[in-house]
């Protein structure tokens, strides 16, 4: 055998061997930094000047206004301000579908930050929203529809549309389920509005795996945060603030 050649056969074990470590780790040690406004009020003047070209172009995207919001808004179960928004605004954008939906359904999994008072931006949506979830419309029968709600009781609820009324357990049982006022009928067919990523029964909602007639236009223009937007720039034309409250829709016995 060549010498050149036992060499580089040799390599690969002596490279092993070498990267032996003989250190061991004698104790650990922590601290925690926290970061908070104090960087605010003595911003590093070099790494100002470095970031300035990008924070012009990333806030000339981010700050366009797109209306005004009447109260500091959250999504939280059973109910909360931001989620009843979000499953209204749902429904309210089926007009521009040719679509008359019975309920919207928006998950909780999906709501990512917090709704400010006052002036609502772009990039406050798009914190919101940040997903590509599509709006979409799918039909359920009213069986489908009360395994829905039995899914959703089973969490501690989901953001529902105002036309729903849901009374669950601490154990996430459902106690009963009405829209616009009724009971559900088992053998009817209900027209609900979601967005397309639980309509392969995601986020513990299998019942939606089973919806028929399906209309979810899959352009960038019908993204969630595009139709919240919308909303909002219509409110805001008619010189409206956009609220939202605690209604009842899910309610704890």
């Amino acid at each position: 055998m060549k010498k050149g050649l036992t060499f580089y056969l040799l390599l690969p074990m002596l490279l092993l061997a070498s990267c032996k470590s003989h250190y061991e780790v004698a104790s650990v040690e922590r601290s925690r930094i926290v970061v908070d406004n104090r960087y605010d009020r003595q911003p590093d003047a070099q790494a100002v000047a470095f970031l300035a070209p990008y924070k012009h172009q990333v806030d000339s995207v981010m700050g366009p206004v797109v209306g005004q919001s009447a109260r500091y808004m959250t999504a939280q179960r059973p109910e909360g301000t931001l989620s009843n928004l979000l499953a209204d605004i749902l429904v309210w954008a089926g007009k521009d579908y040719g679509e008359t939906p019975d309920f919207g359904v928006y998950n909780m999994g999906g709501v990512r930050a917090d709704m400010p008072k006052g002036t609502v931006t772009f990039g406050d949506v798009l914190d919101i929203a940040p997903f590509e979830n599509k709006i979409a419309f799918t039909t359920l029968s009213g069986a489908d529809v009360l395994e829905l709600f039995r899914q959703m009781a089973a969490v501690g609820g989901e953001a529902v549309s105002h036309s729903v009324r849901l009374v669950i357990t601490k154990k996430g049982e459902l106690v009963s389920a009405t829209i616009n006022g009724e009971a559900i009928d088992p053998a009817r067919d209900y027209r609900v509005v979601t967005i397309d990523y639980l309509l392969g029964g995601t986020d513990k909602m299998g019942a939606f795996k089973k919806g028929r007639n399906t209309n979810s236009p899959q352009e960038v223009s019908n993204n969630s945060r595009f139709v919240i937007m919308n909303y909002f720039k219509e409110k805001a034309a008619k010189g409206e603030v956009v609220d939202s409250e605690i209604e009842g829709r899910v309610v704890v016995e």
